[in-house]
């Protein structure tokens, strides 16, 4: 799994203030997505959260005190995952050639897309359908996409009437 930043009271859905969480209650909650990103990838969205933070080598009331809900557990494991696919597009596009990052990072999008489409299913019927979660994620990969695809066609590495939205659909 990609190396993924820690996680914050800013990756809460409704944060406004984040304020840092002590060292050992950070390494829990890090350690709850960890685990929950597993654990959803394996069994989806109803994996058992008792299974969870075992897991996470803690307690369900540490679970529950991080994530006060299946829901919001689920959004932010969902959230870290299209974040950390996104920044994938950047790290390629500073280590390869635009071809190269574009055609790496399609395949990792691919590979998401194989293991994470129970989650996004899962948490499409677990949000109210007012949420703003799917349309703010997609527009996040699809921005990632377009820069690699336009450092591609400004390399000559790909036709000019490539766009990211024909690319994703």
């Amino acid at each position: 799994m990609a190396s993924q930043p820690p996680a914050t009271a800013k990756d809460e859905p409704d944060a406004t203030a984040a304020k840092p969480l002590r060292a050992d209650a950070q390494r829990n909650r890090d350690a709850l997505i960890e685990a929950a990103a597993a654990a959803f990838a394996t069994h989806g969205a109803d994996a058992s959260l008792e299974e969870i933070a075992r897991q996470a080598g803690v307690g369900i009331g540490t679970l529950y005190r991080h994530f006060p809900t299946r829901e919001h557990l689920v959004e932010v494991v969902y959230r870290r995952e299209v974040e950390s696919l996104c920044a994938a597009a950047d790290e390629l596009a500073l280590r390869h050639p635009p071809d190269a990052a574009l055609e790496q990072w399609m395949q990792r999008f691919v590979d998401y897309i194989a293991t994470k489409r129970g989650l996004a299913t899962s948490l499409r019927s677990l949000l109210n359908t007012n949420s703003t979660l799917f349309s703010d994620m997609s527009s996040r990969v699809t921005l990632a996409l377009r820069q690699l695809i336009e450092a591609a066609v400004a390399d000559g590495s790909i036709r000019s009437d490539v766009d990211a939205s024909d690319v994703l659909h």
